[in-house]
């Protein structure tokens, strides 16, 4: 986007790039736990887990940005936490790698929107949301490819590929597809939090998040308890009535 003009590049200087940095740290750690736990448990588990995103953006607003939740909007989190809990005791496929890397991916996820929106706040006239965000997965980049080429080596070359049995033009093909998708999603994800609050964000993410959850069950033939289900589905209902509240909870005055 900044070499066909589509996208005006910003004027960054060396002082915004140490700022951006921590921001580009937990995004990708971030991705690297939530990928750690698809790898371990069931899609369906992992999202059910990340629906307690809210929990930590209101933990981590209160600490980080000065948004004080209301008590009823603290009460609308029991359910939440209650629900994943139920959820993870009845969970087939449950181990504790899993679990705590989805876990994990909950805390740097919320930081990064936290963090994000805080540096928003500055109003910075080159840089808007769309490019912080595009800096970020640039940093972000440079940070992981050097871990890649440690930790995977060869094994992401065409011939190590080939020789595992593996169709090449299907990972690159599918690979590309779900890049382009993910990327979009989250530039998307960026747009929207620049016009609310980050427990906002991660409310409309977690109602985005019954929609994978529904189609992975579905999709991958996950076998799912009644209990596993009830879980889910009172942390699910959890989310709903904390949306609920915080969209009456008045807007903290401006400091």
């Amino acid at each position: 986007m900044w070499a066909t003009g589509i996208l005006k590049r910003p004027k960054i200087s060396g002082a915004q790039l140490l700022a951006i940095l921590p921001l580009a740290i937990v995004h990708t750690m971030g991705n690297l736990f939530t990928n750690m736990s698809l790898g371990k448990v069931a899609v369906s588990f992992t999202h059910t887990i990340k629906a307690m995103e809210p929990f930590f953006s209101v933990l981590l607003s209160a600490m980080f940005l000065g948004e004080l939740p209301t008590p009823w909007v603290v009460l609308s989190l029991l359910p939440i936490v209650g629900g994943v809990a139920l959820a993870s005791i009845s969970e087939a496929s449950f181990n504790w790698a899993g679990f705590l890397s989805a876990m994990a991916s909950n805390v740097t996820f919320q930081s990064r929107n936290v963090l994000s929106k805080k540096l928003m706040l500055k109003k910075e006239a080159s840089l808007d949301n769309i490019n912080l965000f595009s800096i970020i997965t640039v940093m972000s980049f440079f940070l992981l490819a050097p871990v890649t080429l440690l930790t995977e080596g060869v094994k992401v070359t065409p011939t190590f590929l080939q020789s595992s049995g593996l169709n090449l033009q299907q990972v690159y093909t599918r690979s590309l597809i779900a890049a382009f998708c993910f990327h979009a999603y989250q530039q998307v994800s960026y747009m929207i939090l620049a016009r609310v609050s980050p427990v906002t964000h991660s409310v409309g993410n977690c109602v985005k998040r019954v929609v994978v959850i529904v189609t992975s069950v579905l999709f991958f033939k996950t076998p799912v308890s009644p209990i596993n289900s009830i879980g889910t589905a009172i942390a699910l209902a959890g989310v709903f009535l904390y949306s609920q509240l915080k969209r009456l909870q008045p807007k903290p005055k401006a400091a």
